[in-house]
């Protein structure tokens, strides 16, 4: 990697990779462990790429501690097909084909668009005009005949986390954590389903990891796309799995079996938001974060420069400013606006301490000048 420019990828995804994972990738693309073939090449039911498969699942197993009452699925589609995907397998659990959803943010709201094209989906609160808190879940309406409880415990568009598992009463509770898996431990057996596209926290674009459990198998809807058919997808390779994008994940998974697993992850998370929360919280308005301090996401630090709205010309000016000292893929989605610092497991302490640094020294420079005007 020496000829690799040096630079700080603060994308929200595809995101940032360890160092070390780009270095035995770019080995064994061209031979894999001496078999004269590269890992894009191989068939995906030679012996070779069943041991990436099985060591993938078992340090998925290993880091999470899933219970051996969950199955582990590599699919295909991203997040976004999961959105279609879950009530095709799930929504028909019960009769009234009934789903409840906590939409706090774009990507929740997008799965409960696609839920409604197959039941009756129930939003469980009131309708918010910004997606900038949580509803307090005391007063979260749950259906007696719901399937499912949904919920996207991080938004990466619009910094939203979840910093607790919500109580589904009686209905299975099903997660999207596309964007916070592996950065913090979990207890899988509160869920009865769990989805990740993998390229934040897991690895490269192309793959989903569905930990789905056993006894939710086998009743999708009679429309289910056989691709989406959890039971029929537990049971075999039906179809020619992401196979490299699995390889990444399980390099991926290693790395972060060596670097303390998923309690040392959510240690540095913590570290790294805090970094970045408290430039903005003492920025004296100059950096705003509109999301409310109770559920300020630790991957996703959005935030706008000059006041509330923000100011067009200083934000971009933050964009080329940051992008000449080495940190890109700090524009904000479109949705939002402003800045987003994805803070992703494989960024550093010290290089998101370094964007903490530049922020104030950004915010020193243009007071001053907006101060000489």
């Amino acid at each position: 990697m020496e000829n690799r420019k040096s630079v700080v990828n603060f994308a929200s995804g595809c995101s940032r990779l360890p160092l070390s994972v780009l270095a035995q990738a770019q080995k064994d693309l061209l031979d894999y462990r001496g078999l004269g073939v590269g890992v894009l090449e191989m068939s995906h039911r030679s012996p070779e790429f069943t041991e990436i498969l099985d060591a993938a699942k078992a340090d998925l197993t290993n880091l999470l501690k899933i219970p051996e009452s969950y199955k582990i699925l590599f699919l295909q589609g991203g997040g976004s097909g999961q959105f279609s995907a879950v009530p095709f397998n799930l929504i028909g659990l019960k009769d009234a084909r009934c789903a409840d959803y906590v939409v706090t943010g774009a990507w929740s709201a997008e799965a409960a668009r696609e839920a409604e094209k197959l039941g009756k989906v129930k939003i469980v609160h009131p309708e918010q005009d910004t997606y900038t808190s949580i509803p307090d879940p005391n007063s979260w309406d749950l259906s007696s005949d719901s399937s499912y409880l949904y919920y996207c415990a991080n938004d990466s568009i619009n910094g939203v986390e979840f910093h607790f598992i919500p109580d589904s009463k009686e209905a299975v509770l099903i997660s999207d954590m596309s964007s916070n898996f592996l950065s913090k431990p979990l207890d899988v057996s509160k869920f009865g389903v769990i989805f990740a596209a993998a390229q934040k926290n897991l690895g490269c674009a192309g793959l989903t990891v569905v930990l789905v459990r056993e006894d939710l198998l086998g009743f999708a809807l009679s429309g289910c796309p056989i691709v989406f058919d959890y039971k029929l997808q537990a049971e075999s390779l039906y179809n020619t799995p992401p196979c490299y994008s699995i390889y990444i994940m399980c390099l991926v998974l290693d790395w972060i079996k060596r670097n303390g697993g998923p309690e040392a992850m959510e240690q540095n998370s913590v570290v790294k938001s805090k970094l970045l929360y408290d430039v903005i919280g003492d920025s004296d308005g100059f950096y705003v974060c509109p999301v409310d301090v109770r559920c300020r996401s630790r991957m996703n630090v959005i935030f706008r420069i000059g006041g509330p709205d923000g100011n067009d010309v200083l934000e971009q000016t933050f964009l080329d400013k940051a992008a000449e000292v080495g940190m890109i893929s700090l524009k904000g989605h479109r949705l939002v606006g402003g800045i987003c610092a994805s803070l992703y497991n494989a960024v550093t302490v010290e290089e998101t301490q370094k964007l903490a640094e530049f922020m104030t020294s950004f915010k020193k420079e243009h007071q001053l000048q907006a101060a000489s005007r």
